[in-house]
Order: C-alpha cells, then structure tokens, then sequence
C-alpha cells in the first residue's frame, strides 16, 4: 500500500478553501520566489526538522515539486515522519500554473 496519495490539481483547488491544508513546495527557491501556490511554504533541507516539529501531523499535506516526480518521494519521507494524510500533486507546479494561474503568488 502506498504511504501518501496523488490529488490532481481540481481536487486541490477545491480543498483550499478548507482551512487546514497544508503545502510544501519543495522546488528551489528561485523558483518557489517566482512563483508558487497560494499559501505554500517553500520546504528544503534547511527548514526541514522545523517543518515536521511545527505542523499539525493530521492535517491534509500537500506536497509539490516541477513535475510531479519529486514530490511522490518526498510525499512518502512526510508519511514516515508521521504526516498521515500525505498527498503529491500530479502535474507539479507546471501545471498548477497554467490551470490556476489566479492561485499563484510571488515572493520577489
């Protein structure tokens, strides 16, 4: 059995209105300040162990990378460090911006 989930990006957009959902964009941080999903906090090695001690292990997580290749990894390092709603969004943030481009922000 898996140990996280995949959400597309409609069912993503319809779970931001929830309130307790979380996203981590694990791209780098030129790109995360060019551009990423409303609300995403920009998850690297550096602010990684402060990610898991300050979440809320039960809260939805969704992570998201380029493509959607990186995050299923990554998804499944969050599953084992107690996240137990863990999801990796198909298509990475290439698609999300295309598809929602109003949900985008910048950090420059």
């Amino acid at each position: 059995m898996s140990s996280f989930k995949h959400i597309n990006a409609n069912t993503l957009q319809s779970m931001l209105s929830d309130g307790t959902l979380q996203i981590a964009d694990i791209r780098d941080e030129n790109s995360y300040r060019a551009g990423h999903i409303k609300g995403a906090i920009n998850l690297d090695n550096s602010n990684l162990q402060n990610f898991i001690e300050s979440s809320d292990l039960d809260a939805p997580l969704v992570v998201c990378c380029y493509h959607g290749n990186s995050s299923q990894s990554a998804s499944a390092f969050l599953n084992t460090k107690g996240f137990e709603d863990v999801y990796s969004l198909d298509g990475g943030f290439e698609f999300w911006k295309t598809a929602y481009p109003e949900l985008v922000e910048t950090n420059s």
